[in-house]
């Protein structure tokens, strides 16, 4: 079963467009949701969860539509997007609220990821650094036994010893198999650690989506010598001239042992990197 369907989103501004966006999360996996800013990440979930009016498509939660189902299917979800609500308020009185809207509220895990996590709920909002935020956050969610959790940008202006704190909750989240995760970044280095699939968006479009090492295997990095560049340039993804050479990114079945090239493995940051600049060598 898929945790999450979306199915042929469209949603159009004046000067940008979602084009028929589709990719599924399998139920108990991480998928990262990659893509430069502006690519359409926050647009796609926003629209998706019906925050903002779609103007076309499908989207199922554990195969039921969420325009049908509205109001039931978002208890099922922990939606975090890092904005901070009521900053004035103290934890304890955000909680009160929060939790008047989901019959299946947990108390006891609720103060089960307070001790976790270390959480004061005498603090108010405000005063709870970045990463404590995403913490008081997750603890609601999962204290409402989310099965769906869309994290819009949750490790954007952290450390990298609290980033890697999270991924390695976002782990243990999806180890039970029922819990999955939709992770939207732009920081791919998080994604290298934890997520089982990726989605690429580009400009309102979605290039791929499928799992993580079929992702990266259906791409190669090349670098050579400046004057061989013709001879590749054409088959190229996008590339980068240097005083050395150049380096570019290739698929893989499009590459040839003949080429003059040297190849390596990309990272998800090599890819995203080369797929932008096919953008500025096509403008």
């Amino acid at each position: 079963m898929n945790a999450l369907s979306v199915l042929n989103l469209n949603k159009a501004y004046k000067d940008f467009k979602l084009d028929n966006v589709s990719f599924e999360i399998p139920k108990g996996y991480i998928m990262g949701f990659i893509g430069e800013n502006g690519a359409g990440k926050t647009t796609t979930i926003k629209s998706m969860l019906n925050i903002i009016n779609k103007d076309g498509g499908k989207v199922l939660v554990f195969n039921r539509d969420i325009d049908q189902e509205e109001i039931a299917i978002k208890k099922e979800i922990g939606y975090i997007s890092g904005d901070s609500f009521y900053p004035k308020k103290k934890l304890k009185e955000v909680t009160a609220i929060y939790k008047t809207f989901f019959s299946s509220w947990d108390e006891a895990i609720y103060q089960m990821y307070l001790k976790q996590f270390k959480l004061d709920e005498d603090k108010k909002i405000d005063a709870l650094s970045k990463g404590m935020k995403m913490k008081y956050e997750l603890s609601l969610a999962l204290s409402h036994h989310a099965k769906l959790l869309v994290l819009d940008e949750p490790t954007s202006g952290l450390d990298p010893v609290v980033r890697d704190e999270l991924l390695e909750i976002f782990q243990t989240i999806v180890e039970d198999g029922e819990t999955s995760i939709l992770f939207s970044t732009h920081i791919t280095s998080d994604l290298d650690k934890c997520a089982d699939y990726i989605t690429f968006i580009q400009n309102g479009h979605i290039i791929d989506s499928c799992s993580k090492d079929d992702f990266i295997d259906k791409y190669r990095l090349v670098n050579g010598e400046s004057d061989k560049l013709q001879e590749v340039k054409e088959v190229l993804v996008g590339y980068k001239t240097n005083a050395f050479g150049f380096n570019g990114l290739i698929e893989t079945k499009s590459y040839k042992s003949s080429y003059p090239v040297r190849v390596a493995q990309p990272s998800l940051d090599d890819i995203m990197i080369y797929f932008a600049e096919k953008e500025k060598q096509n403008v």
